[in-house]
């Protein structure tokens, strides 16, 4: 199949090329697996010391990298530029700490030596999706190289420049053969490599269906999965919270990457006290972001990545609105060339609207009136999704007590959920199973191996 660019900017293909044969497909595998054994036995300083290559050439071509995202998925430049440098912080980071996560575990027991050894399982395959085409891949590859496997990308088929452009920073920073690679293949050819011997392990970050598919295909074949899936957050926002605070990154939760975010601020569950206020705020906010050319500076809001998505956003608001739901602001699809959609508010949303129980991939937020924090609470667990969730309020022992209670695999307060090489990343529920990033990260491509010795 033909992997095309569209700029979504403009509508306009700029780049094209061919998939992968399954003729080369089984050739990129072949070197996977012959690569794989003289990876994992590696020395570990070495493993690391291309990580820190790696990272130098992610700097070292920060600009045109990001200029890749911006015209293949309309990121911002700025959001772009920045999205790779956490790229090369994450790969500083497992470069410094791979080491003491690998460390044998002794742990006495009746035998004369005990401990767990961490080995790696051999080849992973990463199904990495478009809206941050460089962090996902970046985020799965870097621990899972760490740990001694060998990665092979199957990014989204929107962003193939990016993905060509992963495997050629890793070949520029001296990886050898075969260790990471990226495959030009369809979603409809996932199954077929999973189900590969050479493959040992899959990761995938994606909607519900793709992690789903993926699961079915790696269960059948008895193999590890990690799913990080959508989600649909909760921004809770209490009586006493600091509005101007809580105001501020809630635009920036909801509204960056045209707010094409797994963890974004999507469903805003306001008190009763302040939502008035909050919400007449917010949506001075929203009004205020500028769409535009995404490479330029002075634009504050981006496109959509494609038009089928846009449409599909506007769908669902069509939905909400149709059911009684009242739009504070936007609410349509921007005139004019690109995938523009308006940044948009939705009030008053309520159980029986698509807007309350699906996420919202694009700059739309769906408003929820609350009488307090166990209505809440309700609410925002209530959600088939379980990525992450955020709490404001002025009293931080509150704020903690129910973040705790939050379904999900990370709970900020008075703090946008965001990801963190430090932090494991993940979710339940809907949102998926496994974690990536930390020592939880690395460890999940890992045999946790009890060595016995009488």
């Amino acid at each position: 199949m033909p992997f095309r660019s569209i700029n979504p900017a403009t509508g306009k293909e700029f780049f094209r090329a061919e998939g992968h044969t399954a003729e080369q497909v089984d050739a990129i595998l072949d070197d996977a697996a012959a690569a794989a054994p003289a990876w994992r036995d590696q020395a570990l300083a070495e493993r690391t010391e291309l990580l820190r290559r790696v990272a130098r050439v992610l700097r070292a071509q920060r600009d045109e990298l990001a200029r890749l995202a911006t015209l293949e998925m309309g990121k911002l430049k700025a959001e772009a530029r920045a999205e790779v440098e956490k790229c090369a912080t994450a790969c500083d980071y497992y470069a410094e700490h791979a080491g003491a996560f690998l460390t044998d575990e002794a742990i006495a027991t009746d035998a004369s030596d005990s401990r767990v050894v961490y080995q790696p399982l051999g080849t992973v395959l990463a199904v990495m999706p478009w809206n941050f085409p460089f962090w996902q891949a970046i985020r799965c590859a870097a621990p899972a190289l760490a740990a001694g496997n060998t990665v092979l990308l199957k990014h989204a088929s929107n962003v193939p420049q990016c993905a060509l452009a992963i495997e050629r920073v890793f070949a520029e920073a001296g990886c050898r053969e075969g260790v990471f690679r990226t495959l030009l293949i369809g979603g409809d050819a996932v199954a077929d490599v999973i189900s590969d011997p050479r493959v040992h392990a899959a990761s995938v970050t994606g909607s519900d269906k793709a992690g789903r598919a993926v699961a079915a295909a790696a269960g059948e074949q008895l193999k590890k999965s990690v799913l990080e899936l959508g989600g649909s957050d909760a921004f809770i926002v209490l009586e006493d919270a600091d509005l101007d605070e809580a105001v501020a990154w809630g635009l920036k939760s909801r509204f960056q990457n045209a707010g094409q975010s797994c963890i974004a601020a999507k469903r805003f569950l306001l008190h009763r006290a302040i939502a008035e206020e909050y919400l007449e705020r917010f949506v001075d906010g929203a009004e205020a972001l500028a769409p535009g050319d995404p490479q330029d500076d002075a634009t504050t809001l981006g496109p959509m990545a494609r038009n089928d998505l846009r449409d599909e956003l506007h769908a669902q608001v069509e939905d909400a609105v149709t059911q009684g739901a009242r739009v504070a602001t936007g609410g349509r699809p921007l005139a004019g060339p690109g995938a523009f959609y308006a940044p948009t508010v939705l009030d008053r949303v309520t159980p029986d609207m698509r807007a309350w129980s699906e996420e919202l991939f694009g700059p739309a937020a769906s408003v929820i009136r609350v009488e307090d924090a166990e209505h809440a609470l309700v609410i925002a667990n209530g959600s088939p999704f379980g990525l992450g969730g955020a709490v404001w309020t002025q009293d931080l022992e509150r704020g903690a007590a129910l973040a705790r209670r939050l379904e999900c695999g990370a709970a900020f307060v008075n703090g946008m959920v965001k990801s963190d090489p430090r932090l494991p990343f993940g979710g339940v529920k809907d949102s998926g199973y496994g974690r990536e990033l930390s020592r939880h990260g690395l460890l999940e491509f890992v045999n946790a191996k009890t060595l016995w010795v009488g």
